[in-house]
């Protein structure tokens, strides 16, 4: 099947326009569905025509990657924000340029690791998406961690939690209300479940070092043990989440995979990989590359951000950077759920 798709899939192969299908597609994740519903159609009609085929490629993969978005918008972005660093503009300017500039990646990055899924299958597609799917708030954390602003990973971190579950299960609770008035809307409780599970083993493991130090005697007396205790509740909860990987992909796939509906069908039946994939994997390498430069800006600039527009560094941290790992998946989820199930979620 993979093969197959690597004969079919590019659309621009040989200067003639190719319809891609597929049998099976990749496993409809939240952040697969963000790709579709902010994916523009693109008309390759006129690249076709471009005698050299390198040429072709390169154009039709810019079409593709940049201008495939309705986000694309927001692309000039990461110029400018690279030449407000270097010219030494302003450092207010510089933070809110990459947040901007990251939005759009966070949405390309998603979409990269979909066209290569149609290739390597939804297993390795599932763990590249599950892996690259919070790279923006996960490269921010490291650069926050090297320059030692712990407080912004912490706030970070907790926003991330109060996003997925205020903002974006709100917001997709709120479509899929208004666009199914005269219906019921069903849910998969064995996903429920397993998800439940894991959300109070991270409650726990989050608990057990807090309540440890409030129990125990003085700090100087705790903190060695507390401090032990949380690494191996950090590593528990690794463990846990390679387990779930596994469960999820290899051993329960059945049970994470949507239950598509006629409408659905009607909706992704022509959809495929656009581009190949070696480009798609160094479209990902370097868009990686790109939010590893822009989260570094957004690592140095937060407190000149904070002091030049009067918000604090917990405001930005809880609030904005969360919002920008989530903006590109809060349209797609919304939208799989008006339109089918809660399973998406």
């Amino acid at each position: 099947m993979a093969n197959n798709s690597c004969n079919e899939a590019w659309v621009v192969e040989n200067g003639g326009l190719k319809v891609s299908r597929k049998e099976t597609r990749p496993g409809r994740t939240a952040h697969n569905m963000s790709s579709s519903s902010l994916r523009k159609k693109s008309d390759l009609a006129l690249v076709s025509k471009v005698p050299c085929r390198l040429l072709r490629m390169l154009l039709a993969n810019l079409q593709e990657v940049i201008l495939g978005t309705k986000l694309s918008i927001l692309f000039p972005a990461i110029p400018l924000a690279v030449v407000a660093e270097f010219y030494g503009l302003g450092r207010s300017w510089v933070f809110a340029l990459s947040l901007l500039g990251l939005t759009p990646l966070a949405e390309r990055v998603s979409f990269l690791t979909e066209q290569i899924a149609y290739y390597t299958g939804p297993t390795v597609g599932g763990l590249l998406n599950a892996t690259c799917g919070n790279a923006t708030e996960l490269i921010i954390a490291i650069f926050a961690l090297s320059q030692h602003k712990i407080e912004v990973v912490k706030y970070s971190l907790l926003g991330s939690v109060l996003s997925n579950l205020l903002l974006v299960l709100g917001t997709s609770l709120l479509c899929g209300g208004l666009a199914n008035l005269r219906r019921e809307q069903k849910y998969d409780r064995r996903q429920a479940d397993v998800n439940s599970l894991l959300l109070l083993l991270a409650l726990l493991c989050h608990l057990l070092p807090m309540l440890f130090r409030y129990a125990g005697g003085s700090a100087a007396l705790t903190a060695d043990p507390t401090l032990n205790l949380s690494r191996a509740s950090s590593l528990v909860m690794l463990l846990a989440y390679v387990v779930y990987i596994f469960f999820q992909l290899i051993t329960h796939r059945q049970l994470f995979e949507a239950q598509d509906s006629d409408e659905e069908d009607d909706t992704v039946s022509g959809e495929g990989a656009v581009i190949g994939f070696w480009s798609g994997f160094v479209w990902l390498v370097g868009m990686t590359l790109v939010i590893a430069l822009l989260s570094e800006y957004v690592v140095n600039t937060i407190e000149s951000a904070s002091a030049s527009w009067g918000l604090s560094v917990s405001f930005l941290s809880i609030i904005l950077l969360p919002i920008v790992g989530n903006a590109p998946s809060t349209p797609g989820r919304s939208y799989s759920l008006s339109r089918t199930s809660w399973t998406y979620l």
